[in-house]
């Protein structure tokens, strides 16, 4: 039986709010509280404002990452949510984002990543192969 190592959520959020994503200060407290919300494991983080407009953003997560990148001038943030292991944080990670920022509509696509076989099935590969 195979199996994936991790999920990766990317999302575009469209007709949010400019106050929202405009500030680096904002854009930091929703990756932060994503994290903690999704009881992810924080490494670091870095941040950026944009002039005159927008925001950009980057949590690197012992499971993966967190990233969003904003165009308030447009209404539109694009999402990264990437973990390995338990899928369920990774969905609890953008499922916060999201209801924070209270888009108007949200382009969504969700990739299983790292496609690999049970071990309990490889050894019994293995031991068919090396009786043969």
């Amino acid at each position: 039986m195979a199996k994936t190592l991790g999920l990766h959520i990317l999302a575009d959020l469209y007709g949010v709010d400019a106050e929202r994503i405009d500030r680096v200060e904002d854009v930091r407290d929703l990756l932060e509280t994503a994290v903690k919300v999704a009881n992810l494991t924080k490494i670091s983080s870095h941040y950026y404002q944009f002039q005159p407009h927008g925001a950009t953003g980057v949590v690197l997560l012992a499971e993966s990452h967190i990233s969003i990148h904003t165009w308030p001038e447009h209404g539109l943030a694009t999402v990264d949510v990437y973990t390995c292991g338990d899928p369920v944080k990774a969905y609890r990670a953008m499922e916060y984002i999201v209801s924070t920022l209270e888009p108007k509509r949200v382009d969504k696509q969700v990739h299983e990543r790292g496609l690999v076989e049970e071990q309990r099935q490889s050894e019994e590969l293995r031991s068919i192969l090396l009786s043969a």
